[in-house]
């Protein structure tokens, strides 16, 4: 039996009795200044789940930050981890069938970082700013690779908001389980994909701690089954928070693309965004403004910098770091992704500025992260 002093008297709601009693306790490991705490959860419903949760909190938050106590809960059936549901009635959250995908709902285990099997580049898409179209840029990168002939997956990090089931076309779609219980990803336009938004519904809110998110995330980049990938572009939600955290901690990462609107208000939160990516030693690729100008569909040759001119453009010069492109505003743009057929994914929309910029940016990623430019800029980030 494993034992642990702090845990002794962690009790389940539940029954009344001692999580020790009832031989609960599956793993307990300390490393440093970090501990998991693993528990099986079977015949526990979500509420109390919680409670115990936060009795585990309490009782280690003397000894750990909050933010290095990883709890992670084990169950032979895990179909209730997004919440209850009546089961007479049938709902996008209704318990997915046996071959289903499912979720663990904890933080892996406390070690090394390590790398996704298979994967050859992971790539994280990030801007702390909310709102400058990272998501819609990330599928559309994505797409845009995969017209050089590269293999993409696409992980959409943002548990609270996912929307990259609705910009694929994926609404509705449910992962499946392989025989070794890997989660299998969404197959769309030539890419594959993994978000939370497949596992609950869409008007579902999600209500978690920071070490419940970063379970999620470890599941999705160690437990789906990727297959052989040129890119992985993990969509980072914004700020510099848990998500993000728990990627650095976990993964290696091969380096960040940062994406900005070009006014000061949406840079001046970007740059806190690089700041982290350096402390925690991921290179920056390079920076990419996002509706740069708009275009209006009756006047294809006029632009306007609705907010502002070459900001992006001027902050990656004046921080050393490589331009990778301008993204237009551009109605079409928008409309595909609202559609669920993104704009890179149809090839009417050659002949579009925006499209032409898509590819020149993913040429210039590749090139830099393929090993045309590799030695040299790799040798610059960590000299």
């Amino acid at each position: 039996m494993i034992h642990s002093e702090e845990l002794k008297d962690i009790v389940n709601p539940v029954s009344g009795k001692t999580l020790t009693e009832e031989s609960r306790w599956t793993n307990v490991e300390k490393k440093e200044d970090k501990v998991l705490v693993e528990f099986k959860r079977d015949g526990i419903d979500p509420a109390n789940k919680r409670k115990i949760e936060d009795q585990i909190y309490t009782a280690l938050s003397s000894s750990y930050e909050e933010d290095n106590i990883f709890v992670k809960s084990i169950s032979a059936d895990s179909s209730d981890v997004a919440k209850k549901v009546d089961k007479s009635k049938p709902s996008p959250t209704q318990p997915m069938a046996q071959d289903n995908a499912t979720l663990k709902v904890g933080h892996g285990t406390v070690g090394q970082k390590k790398r996704v099997a298979n994967v050859d580049k992971v790539i994280a898409i990030s801007s702390c700013k909310g709102g400058v179209g990272k998501s819609t840029f990330t599928a559309n990168l994505a797409l845009s690779l995969s017209r050089l002939g590269k293999k993409v997956g696409i992980l959409d990090a943002d548990i609270y908001g996912p929307s990259m089931p609705m910009i694929l076309g994926k609404r509705g779609a449910k992962p499946q389980a392989t025989e070794d219980k890997k989660i299998k990803p969404i197959e769309a336009h030539g890419v594959s994909f993994i978000s939370f938004g497949l596992f609950i519904g869409e008007d579902d809110p999600v209500i978690w701690r920071g070490p419940m998110l970063g379970g999620v995330l470890n599941q999705f980049l160690f437990d789906v089954e990727w297959g052989s990938l040129d890119y992985l572009l993990i969509d980072l939600p914004p700020g510099t928070g848990d998500m993000q955290l728990s990627m650095v901690q976990t993964t290696e990462v091969d380096g960040a693309i940062i994406i900005s609107t070009p006014q000061s208000v949406a840079l001046a939160d970007t740059r806190k965004g690089m700041k982290m990516f350096d402390q925690v030693k991921v290179p920056i690729v390079g920076m990419v403004e996002n509706m740069s100008f708009f275009i209006p569909e009756d006047m294809p040759d006029k632009k306007y910098y609705i907010f502002g001119e070459n900001g992006v453009k001027n902050t990656a010069k004046e921080l050393d770091v490589k331009f990778l492109g301008e993204i237009p505003l551009q109605t079409d743009l928008r409309q595909a992704s609202d559609s669920g057929n993104p704009f890179m994914s149809d090839e009417k929309n050659s002949s579009s500025l925006a499209f032409e910029n898509y590819m020149k940016s993913a040429g210039e990623i590749d090139k830099i992260l393929s090993g045309e430019k590799k030695e040299g800029f790799f040798k610059k980030l960590f000299k």
